[in-house]
């Protein structure tokens, strides 16, 4: 037998949930768990928010314009909803991928209208500055819900297992 059969029968028994595969050091804490490769989610997204702020408030001339369409698109169309569903359904196995997608989209057209009306009312109003701040600021705190409610749900796990 190979390494490639082998790791496919590893793989298929861990599927069919035979065996348990465990890290040989977890995260002790949530400042460990901030920092291993579990949440390296939390780090990519913060750095496609603050890329994203950056191409919406200095990106005017037509090289980067495109790419502040394409991250703008993804800040106001996927982000908010897809850290809200985050948050709700920390587990992976709780929502199929497609399902997040589609929940992850309709929540976003839901909520940014939301953000935009409390904005209304609010002496800053409906403009640029205060929409994508707000929605950043929305966006990161869903994610960082989100994050607590993983370690919670990954420290669980592994009482459960021991």
């Amino acid at each position: 037998m190979g390494f490639d059969e082998a790791a496919q029968g590893l793989y298929l028994a861990w599927k069919r949930r035979e065996i348990e595969l465990l890290e040989p050091q977890p995260p002790e804490n949530f400042m460990e768990y901030i920092l291993s490769l579990r949440s390296l989610w939390f780090w990519l997204l913060s750095s496609l928010i603050a890329v994203t702020l950056f191409t919406i408030f200095l990106a005017s001339r037509p090289p980067l314009v495109y790419v502040r369409y394409i991250l703008g698109s993804i800040f106001v169309l996927y982000l908010p909803g897809s850290m809200l569903i985050e948050s709700l359904y920390p587990r992976g196995e709780d929502l199929e991928p497609l399902e997040r997608l589609a929940l992850s989209i309709g929540l976003s057209l839901a909520v940014v209208p939301l953000i935009g009306l409390v904005l209304n009312y609010t002496p800053w109003g409906i403009r640029l500055t205060p929409v994508s701040i707000s929605l950043a600021i929305f966006t990161e705190a869903m994610a960082t819900i989100a994050l607590r409610r993983k370690y919670i749900y990954f420290r669980l796990s592994l009482e459960g297992v021991r």
